[in-house]
């Protein structure tokens, strides 16, 4: 967003690209790389759910240095595949509206090379990625369900551990789903522009998928504070000034009505005929 967003936002209000060819190209590799290192960085972090909760002993082994080590590969990953286009292998060009610039989709109608470079990113950007993150997600749920009756045999520690991954996993899957329905329909665009017939894509009908995909970048953070707004409700402190409130309405009714008896009580006088 930060390097993207301004490059599109000036050329949108006047119409056109405003900067230039190597603009252009370093618009494309970072609108590329970021996209392609942040769906491997959830394919990641669903690979982790997956063995955490589907695989127990991985957990034991598992460090913070290793979660660096995977993040400095996914992003050497992601600039791999972005830089390619630089170098010969694909390239970048103007999106058809002509406000900002992407990969070249195009070039598949025109060269095997082209061909060969399309098909690429598109099984190891896309498709091994999701095809990773929807099994992830599927076996976790199969032995979320079948592993129900097994925890609640558990003492309290493992089964607080247990709620604490779900939680985690939960989250992870928002994240997940929230960037493939942002990118999955801009992927299809491309897909019917590289492979289709020329112009089979209207130019107003290719901007709709292209907002779309930019927007991903405003959903985490909502999924980040309505996690966060959900947990601390749970959480002790929110719980506990709950509670005090509730016990405080209680006691105040109890010791109103017992007031309220003995006062009752006092002035009530006594009917003759009960001595």
């Amino acid at each position: 967003a930060v390097t993207g967003k301004p490059f599109f936002v000036v050329s949108s209000l006047s119409h056109r690209w405003l900067f230039g060819w190597e603009g252009c190209r370093f618009y494309g590799w970072a609108g590329f790389f970021f996209g392609c290192g942040s769906l491997i960085t959830m394919t990641v972090v669903s690979l982790d759910r997956y063995l955490k909760i589907c695989h127990l002993r991985y957990g034991t082994w598992l460090k913070r240095h290793h979660a660096f080590v995977c993040l400095a590969l996914v992003w050497a990953y992601a600039a791999f595949w972005a830089t390619m286009p630089l170098v010969g292998w694909g390239s970048y060009a103007p999106e058809p509206f002509g406000t900002a610039c992407t990969l070249d989709w195009w070039l598949a109608q025109a060269s095997v090379s082209g061909q060969s470079f399309v098909m690429a990113i598109l099984f190891f950007c896309l498709v091994l990625p999701t095809g990773i993150i929807v099994f992830s997600y599927i076996m976790i749920i199969f032995k979320v369900k079948s592993s129900a009756k097994e925890i609640s045999h558990f003492d309290a520690r493992i089964k607080n551990s247990h709620s604490l991954e779900i939680k985690l996993t939960k989250v992870a899957m928002l994240i997940c789903a929230g960037f493939l329905i942002a990118w999955i329909p801009y992927a299809v665009v491309s897909v019917i522009s590289a492979f289709g017939e020329p112009d089979s894509v209207p130019i107003p009908v290719s901007v709709i998928p292209t907002l779309l995909a930019k927007s991903s970048a405003m959903y985490n953070p909502i999924i980040y504070q309505v996690a966060d707004l959900k947990t601390s409700c749970t959480s002790s402190s929110c719980c506990k000034a709950l509670k005090e409130r509730v016990l405080f309405r209680k006691e105040s009714f109890l010791t109103e009505t017992y007031f309220i008896v003995r006062i009752h009580v006092i002035v009530t006088p006594v009917h003759p005929e009960w001595e």
